[in-house]
């Protein structure tokens, strides 16, 4: 049989600036019901799926900026969704924005949690690599100011008992680096949650457009054959606030397969049933970290670095 964990990607429509934490919880909800009628046991959110992607303005006022921000997990209008959680039996994680205090200083993170089948949280995430800008660009029809707006995450790769398995997280720009999946695979992963807002056009490096959902996919299934893990990538989708989101959330296999994915670009459940048994046959095999990799070989190369001389 295997140890069978049945998935569900919540993937989301658009999120106004002004909807409400209640309103975008509602809709959470109504996702987390229909995963439950699936026998789902786990859902997971995109990146930042309280709000709209807010870093696309430019903003100044501090009180406007932390209205984006969650100050605690749970809080007073998510705290319904992890009782509803509880109350079904059902795993998430969930992306937001988290204010935090460390060392008596407020800082800002693109967070994301996992939380267990009884409402307990499993782990927290971090974003490590930002992507867009700091500066303003009041020229081009939409920003990506992650970079002003967020500090860099301080928490690592890591991964977690849950589910019957080892889970880790990773958020969007993160799914790029192949780094990310490596230090996730290095502890035995098995299932890699992640969330993401990706625009279907960047507008200060618009040479890739016509490949964003290629390349969205491509990143994500080669992270999960690479390091024999399932990959469950969950999309904001549609045109939100005038940018269109290029959606394509998915679950891929240990085999780099997609084997489920979404065909609109609305509130959409994907559903899989994942075997994380799967996931031991190239850890053990084509994938063996232990059996195949060579430290003297890797000392090699590092020293020999300096042989092409800089430009």
């Amino acid at each position: 049989m295997g140890r069978i964990v049945t998935v569900a990607a919540a993937q989301l429509g658009p999120i106004a600036r002004n909807d409400s934490r209640k309103v975008v919880v509602r809709r959470l909800i109504d996702l987390m019901h229909q995963a439950h009628e699936m026998k789902c046991e786990v859902i997971v959110y995109p990146e930042l799926a309280l709000t709209t992607f807010f870093p696309r303005w430019w903003m100044e006022d501090r009180e406007e900026i932390d209205s984006f921000f969650e100050h605690a997990m749970p809080g007073p209008d998510t705290s319904v969704l992890f009782d509803e959680a509880r109350r079904l039996k059902m795993g998430f994680y969930l992306g937001y924005a988290e204010l935090a205090v460390e060392n008596k200083q407020q800082r800002h993170y693109n967070a994301s949690i996992i939380v267990d089948r009884e409402g307990r949280l499993v782990g927290k995430y971090r974003k490590i690599h930002l992507p867009g800008h700091a500066d303003h660009r009041p020229n081009y029809p939409f920003q990506h100011l992650e970079k002003r707006y967020f500090d860099v995450g301080n928490l690592g790769f890591g991964a977690w008992r849950a589910f019957d398995g080892i889970v880790g997280m990773c958020i969007c720009n993160d799914r790029r680096w192949p780094e990310t999946y490596r230090v996730l695979g290095l502890q035995g992963v098995e299932m890699v949650m992640l969330g993401y807002n990706t625009p279907s056009h960047v507008p200060w490096v618009p040479v890739y457009d016509h490949l964003t959902g290629f390349h969205n996919h491509l990143v994500m299934q080669s992270g999960a054959y690479q390091n024999s893990t399932f990959v469950v990538g969950v999309a904001k989708a549609g045109v939100e606030e005038g940018c269109d989101l290029a959606g394509g959330s998915c679950i891929i296999a240990p085999s780099g397969e997609i084997v489920a994915q979404a065909v609109s670009k609305g509130d959409e459940l994907v559903v899989a049933r994942c075997d994380l048994d799967l996931s031991r046959a190239n850890k053990e095999g084509l994938f063996n970290f232990a059996l195949n990799r060579e430290p003297e070989a890797y000392k090699l190369i590092t020293e020999r670095r300096g042989a092409i001389p800089p430009a």
